[in-house]
């Protein structure tokens, strides 16, 4: 059980990945972005989550640079995350964008590097890419995102090593039994994005009662099913007090009932795109 924000989760390569890390999806580049980065280290995050896309990793790795010294730590005190973006999958164009990425966020090295879509006939060749730069040692861990159990299985017919993380839009309504029971039977730590399925649960009944029984806001009640449940979150936000509320739970712990009761509210219902029918 999780009991501090450095709690950290095993991965199946022997790396230490911390439970409950900032996302910076759609934060934008520059002093936003730099001051959620900032906050959420000196509060004692230690996981930090962005991607190519999101056009913000300057503004994330200035961050970070600035916050390590202000709090005294080392960078291997940190686990960075970034993704390859869809118009760069591919092995070269892969190796490419990974050198990209690192320039971008002034780092030599990132604990975490995803493939951020299965696109179809190239996600292949995207982890080969992948599989190349873990076994050269430039990158500590390596996995995918918006994978269902079908891209898993036919990654993995030719892959030479398996996923260390799969990053899917995981919250109350959509609780992927199905791809949690796979991925726990495979070892692969499942990550969430969207936990708060973008505040649209924030007035949900069942969640408000629970959050009056434990005394938390219902942000806290999800993020704790979260942690519970053994997968790995990345809460966003941008506004200090807030990113300091979505750590705060580690204090309390849902009952058995409590866990069940979320785990009826889910309706397979989606925020985002449904990663067997994008088209980006």
């Amino acid at each position: 059980m999780m009991n501090n924000l450095q709690d950290t989760v095993l991965l199946h390569n022997g790396v230490r990945m911390p439970g409950l890390g900032l996302g910076v999806w759609k934060v934008q580049d520059g002093d936003e972005v730099a001051q959620a980065v900032k906050s959420a280290i000196a509060q004692g995050y230690r996981s930090i989550d962005t991607a190519a896309v999101y056009g913000n990793e300057q503004g994330v790795g200035q961050a970070i640079h600035e916050a390590l010294e202000e709090n005294g730590l080392r960078r291997d005190e940190l686990f960075v995350t970034s993704k390859v973006w869809n118009a760069d999958q591919g092995y070269e164009s892969t190796l490419a964008a990974y050198e990209a990425s690192l320039n971008r966020l002034g780092l030599d090295s990132l604990d975490l590097y995803l493939i951020h879509w299965p696109v179809e006939g190239k996600f292949k060749e995207t982890w080969r890419a992948l599989e190349s730069l873990y076994q050269a040692g430039r990158v500590r861990a390596i996995g995918v995102s918006n994978f269902h159990v079908h891209h898993l299985e036919e990654l993995m017919k030719d892959a030479e090593i398996k996923p260390m993380v799969d990053q899917v839009e995981f919250h109350p309504r959509l609780s992927q039994q199905a791809l949690r029971e796979y991925t726990k039977a495979q070892g692969i730590q499942l990550e969430a994005w969207s936990p708060l399925m973008q505040g649209g649960l924030l007035d949900n009944e069942t969640l408000l009662e629970l959050a009056a029984k434990h005394g938390k806001s219902v942000a806290q009640i999800i993020l704790r099913w979260d942690l519970q449940h053994g997968v790995v979150t990345i809460p966003k936000s941008t506004k200090p007090h807030r990113i300091g509320e979505n750590a705060a739970v580690y204090d309390f712990e849902l009952t058995g009932e409590d866990m069940a009761r979320i785990d009826a509210l889910n309706e397979d219902r989606r925020v985002g795109p449904d990663p067997d029918n994008f088209d980006f």
